[in-house]
């Protein structure tokens, strides 16, 4: 090892334990706090709600990604045009933006039904229904763009050889495209369900009861503000460190058996 490799590790985990010891020495937070709050009633309400709607809007998005990326490779302009134009639109849009637009969307649309029949939009369209959409379009966006990149990136020669060999377009897809194109989609979609999470935090602008929400509701009681926080952000990190190790595991179990040896054997052969 390089005496300059040394020097720079020391050095940085030099002002690591600087900054640690900062922080703990603080006579500004009560450290105790935490833990307590970590497992109160509320806070864990809101953790599940985060969860719920986390795993809510991955679905819807994923679902209304594929449809979108299968309109999007399709042949029909039609369906070209309406999936770029969804995807240039909530994907360019700021998030936040789209939770006050569902959010408030009783302003230009009161009401709809037909006759006696009416529904309040502001009954329809609750602060769980406005987060969930915003969230769940946002994602179909993306999740539009994933899924096509990974059917285009299969290369031309699989389809034609499927199609030489007397499979119909569906089968072609099934058994020949999609099991190729999951190992490219797969990645991107972990780290996105990662993003979600961590995104959904956002809803607290419209009082969705979510883990952020939780905490900023018992620190405007107590002002233990940082403490919170702390807590919060220590929830946050567990979750996404479960959805991480999660994510690793389902992409190692997708690589081919003879790729991961051939990648063993290659040592040896050298």
């Amino acid at each position: 090892m390089r005496w300059g490799q040394i020097a720079t590790g020391a050095i940085a985990i030099s002002a690591l334990a600087f900054f640690a010891l900062i922080v703990g020495q603080s006579q500004s937070i009560q450290w105790s706090e935490i833990p307590r709050y970590l497992v109160d009633p509320s806070i864990l309400r809101g953790v599940l709600l985060t969860l719920e709607l986390t795993a809510g809007a991955m679905v819807f998005g994923i679902v209304l990604g594929c449809l979108l990326a299968l309109m999007a490779t399709s042949h029909n302009l039609v369906l070209k045009a309406i999936a770029a134009g969804f995807v240039w639109w909530f994907r360019g849009v700021p998030l936040i933006v789209q939770i006050f637009f569902w959010f408030n969307i009783a302003l230009f649309i009161p009401q709809i039904g037909m006759g006696a029949f009416t529904i309040s939009i502001n009954d329809l369209v609750t602060p769980a229904l406005a987060g969930f959409l915003a969230l769940g379009l946002h994602e179909a966006a993306n999740m539009s763009e994933i899924i096509r990149g990974g059917l285009i990136a299969v290369d031309r020669g699989q389809r034609e050889a499927a199609t030489a060999l007397g499979l119909k377009k569906a089968q072609t897809f099934l058994t020949v495209i999609m099991p190729q194109a999951t190992r490219i989609i797969v990645p991107p979609t972990g780290n996105q369900a990662i993003g979600m999470l961590k995104a959904s935090a956002i809803v607290s602008v419209i009082g969705m009861q979510d883990l952020l929400t939780q905490a900023q509701a018992i620190y405007a009681r107590n002002f233990l503000v940082i403490e919170l926080l702390f807590v919060a952000s220590i929830w946050y990190l567990a979750i996404t460190s479960v959805a991480s190790i999660g994510q690793h595991y389902l992409e190692k179990s997708l690589v081919p058996k003879g790729r991961t040896a051939e990648k063993s054997r290659a040592p040896g052969r050298a």
